[in-house]
């Protein structure tokens, strides 16, 4: 199932969900910090006493809160997470130490993202870039080998997380326009945060947060490769770009199960997100439970399609959907899958 529902119907039902709660804002938050918090000293604790299966296991958890602050931060981007403006700004830039994402230049990032989603013609605001059939046809094979290296999932989810939350995002995209000093401040805070690490629990705490936040970035890039790269996600260009249909048939609907979801604040439901931001991670579960087949956009994807969703490459433009790799190119390459 592909389509794009009644508009007005999906607003009216939507409208309900967006309603901000601050003691729910304000839980999510602070229970998040807690498990944070709890899983890097004892999970630290642990190691230092060579205690690595438990150690392991606390490491994945303080993951799956990293995550967690890093969605929360997202909705304080969108004005989501607590009914007031200054509330969401100044939790954004608290979790923004703990997201290694700068909030501002985030925020402005991913406004970009939501303006133009599904726009061939702006592929440079998604956080995973794809190239269509016919850019691939034509292009050099040094750059299809580039191409094949960046989309290969094993690359792209321990590289590419790496790349992006350690390196890129100390300086972003578009730093220069949004706010230098804010990201130099970021970085600063950021660095304070590792040193206090190093001065409670010396270099085998460090070792723990960092693979900690390895471990969270093979999470994030899965679940933003998924958000919209899956076999029947949309894409074109003006003027024939239906934005809503981009919203919606666009993004994705994850259904990876409850603790997945706990873990990673609900973000799974992409299409809901994109249609409307004002919807905080909160409700959004809920929402899609309760949300009427009539008004679904496209079937949920579970793990074995999510799994084959990264065996699409590009966006043939001529049959609207994305396909893999030729089985052969110009110089005889075969494609891996």
């Amino acid at each position: 199932m592909t389509e794009t529902p009644d508009q007005a119907a999906l607003r009216a039902f939507l409208k309900p969900y967006t309603a901000k709660s601050d003691l729910r804002g304000a839980v999510s938050l602070t229970g998040t910090f807690a498990t944070y918090a709890s899983a890097l000293i004892f999970g630290a604790w642990l190691a230092m006493h060579q205690q690595w299966v438990g150690a392991g296991v606390l490491i994945v958890v303080m993951a799956f809160a990293s995550v967690r602050l890093y969605v929360l931060q997202h909705d304080c981007g969108h004005q989501s997470l607590f009914a007031n403006r200054r509330m969401n700004d100044a939790a954004g830039h608290l979790l923004s130490i703990f997201s290694l994402t700068p909030y501002r230049v985030m925020q402005y990032n991913h406004n970009q993202h939501h303006a133009y989603l599904g726009n061939l013609d702006h592929r440079e605001t998604t956080e995973v870039y794809t190239m269509t059939l016919a850019e691939w046809q034509a292009a050099p094979w040094s750059r299809r080998l580039w191409y094949r290296m960046y989309r290969n999932p094993l690359v792209m989810l321990s590289l590419g997380g790496i790349y992006a939350y350690f390196i890129a995002y100390r300086w972003p995209r578009n730093t220069r326009l949004v706010g230098v000093w804010g990201v130099i401040a970021h970085n600063v805070m950021l660095m304070g945060l590792i040193g206090l690490v190093w001065t409670m629990f010396g270099v085998t705490g460090v070792l723990v947060w960092c693979l900690s936040a390895v471990i969270a970035g093979v999470i994030g890039v899965f679940l933003v490769f998924l958000q919209h790269n899956f076999e029947e996600t949309y894409w074109d260009r003006k003027p024939s770009l239906d934005f809503r249909k981009a919203t919606l048939v666009g993004s994705s609907s994850l259904d990876l199960g409850w603790l997945w979801d706990l873990g990673t604040g609900n973000i799974a439901y992409h299409d809901l997100h994109h249609y409307n931001p004002g919807i905080p991670s909160y409700n959004l579960r809920r929402c899609q439970n309760d949300l009427p087949d009539s008004l679904r956009s496209h079937d949920v994807i579970r793990w074995p399609e999510a799994i084959r969703s990264f065996r699409l490459k590009l966006w043939d433009e001529a049959a609207g959907r994305l396909v893999p790799f030729p089985k052969a190119d110009a110089v005889g390459i075969v494609a891996a899958e």
